[in-house]
């Protein structure tokens, strides 16, 4: 590991600079309890030096031909490789997710920039010729200015990375906040960039800090759009801010996915992709199987083997080798995720396994918690309609697969859902019929791949452009048509 440890510094214009904000906040590893280092609070100046230099940098950026800026892609996926191991331990040390999930973490966001690195495909325009007597129509995308990327903890090197890459090859600049819980992935990319990749000045920018560095990129009126991952009460925040200082916005908010288990499932592959799914990153990202709804016969025989699987999951600190499930990210969130629990209990579930008080390998102390399921659960319970986003599971009996579907597209959030079955016309109903955007047939994460669409529907998502591949592009670009007659 070379990356020092420290007080962070933002990055604007090309140069490490100290925050303005008199404040800093400690990090530390959410397994080992250890102080990694701090994370300055910016403000809202912080901000608008960074907007400045991404605006200078535009003007000169986006006349970079798109091929160029696409070979600086390709040489940011060279060196984010040759770092692939450091840039995985440090998302462990700072996150708590295990070592195998920080390899997908930094995977997704690689995956990303070789995307991106199809740019001058992905930008093409449409032309027709004679349109008229005489007259051709040229439509083209163009950059637009600067854009901002606000990121959430829970995959400290992937969602930035959803969007930065689209952005800038492109031609855009980008302004990064990433979450203060977890800085120092994205400190150590930037640190990268800066060293290796050489990007002109300005391209892109670092800011860290909490709500003050939010509000400057929600209010400065230099910044076009905004590209946001977080809760759904946030994000809503930020689509209506954005909304109204003219800004464009792709707003990802919170989730509550639904698996459908039927009887003719594959039990012996459906049982652990469906605890994967529930427990992996300890429940923390949004594309986590909340709720489980055994259909028919189905309910029984899937509560039965959820419990048997999840008691063979090891938590501990993710660096460790066996340890299938590090902790939460912090002592506020496990207090956030027990006052569900106790609640699930309050309103009448049945607590099949109780994660409170888990034995946790290597003796750590840190903020862990086992994974929890609960059954008898109804949808109107608390436990069945708020995002926990922590490893606990609920499981519900539908006697029919309408019933199970009708109960999916009662929750106002739609970000994901999975259905297990091996009948064809079971998946085929499934897949039309339900409102989640990103839907798993047999597959309990169904992220899709970069070049495809990411983003959820109903209170999941606020906006109108998704993030990810040809999608990223309409929202970072903006569309001319050019009517041509030459005399």
């Amino acid at each position: 590991m070379k990356f020092d440890f420290g007080k962070v510094k933002n990055y604007v214009g090309g140069q490490w600079v100290e925050s303005r904000g008199p404040e800093a906040l400690d990090v530390t590893n959410p397994a080992t309890l250890e102080k990694l280092g701090s994370v300055p609070m910016g403000t809202a100046a912080d901000v608008d030096a960074a907007v400045k230099a991404a605006r200078k940098a535009f003007e000169t950026w986006r006349d970079v031909p798109v091929a160029a800026r696409a070979r600086y892609m390709f040489d940011l996926r060279n060196i984010m490789v040759e770092h692939m191991d450091e840039l995985n331990e440090l998302c462990t040390q700072e996150h708590g997710k295990t070592l195998d999930e920080s390899k997908g973490d930094v995977g997704r966001g690689l995956e990303n920039v070789e995307t991106a690195a199809g740019m001058p495909t992905m930008m093409m325009g449409q032309a027709l010729e004679q349109l008229a007597t005489g007259i051709d129509c040229v439509s083209v995308r163009q950059p637009m200015g600067v854009f901002a990327i606000i990121a959430p903890y829970n995959f400290p090197s992937m969602v930035p990375f959803w969007f930065l890459p689209y952005a800038i090859a492109s031609g855009n600049t980008v302004v990064v906040k990433p979450s203060e819980q977890v800085p120092f992935s994205q400190q150590r990319l930037f640190e990268l960039i800066h060293e290796k990749l050489k990007l002109p000045p300005g391209v892109v920018n670092l800011v860290h800090g909490a709500r003050d560095v939010v509000n400057g990129i929600l209010d400065h009126n230099d910044i076009q759009g905004v590209s946001f991952v977080g809760s759904t009460t946030v994000a809503k925040h930020v689509y209506e801010r954005c909304g109204a200082t003219g800004k464009r916005a792709q707003a990802l908010g919170g989730a509550k996915n639904f698996t459908i288990v039927t009887d003719d499932c594959d039990w012996e592959k459906s049982i652990p992709n469906i605890i994967d799914s529930a427990f992996a990153c300890a429940g923390q990202r949004c594309l986590a199987t909340s709720i489980v709804v055994g259909v028919g016969s189905a309910y029984g025989k899937v509560k039965a083997q959820l419990v048997e699987r999840a008691k063979q999951i090891k938590v501990g600190y993710g660096m460790e080798k066996g340890v299938t499930m590090g902790p939460v990210i912090s002592a506020a969130h496990k207090a956030r995720i027990v006052s569900y629990i106790e609640k699930g209990v309050k309103e009448g579930a049945e607590l099949l396994l109780d994660g409170r008080d888990v034995q946790v390998a290597g003796g750590h102390k840190g903020h862990f918690l086992g994974p929890t399921i609960f059954n008898k659960v109804s949808p109107e319970m608390t436990i069945a309609k708020d995002e926990i986003f922590g490893p606990v599971l609920c499981v519900i009996e539908a006697k029919t697969l309408d019933e199970s579907i009708a109960m999916a597209k009662a929750h106002p959030m739609a970000n994901a859902a999975s259905v297990y079955t091996s009948n064809g016309t079971t998946a085929r109903k499934f897949c039309r019929e339900i409102d989640a955007s990103m839907v798993g047939v047999n597959i309990g994460v169904p992220a899709p791949m970069a070049y495809f669409t990411f983003g959820g529907n109903k209170q999941s998502f606020f906006g109108d452009v998704k993030a990810h591949g040809r999608d990223a592009v309409q929202f970072y670009t903006q569309n001319k048509t050019s009517i041509q007659r030459w005399w």
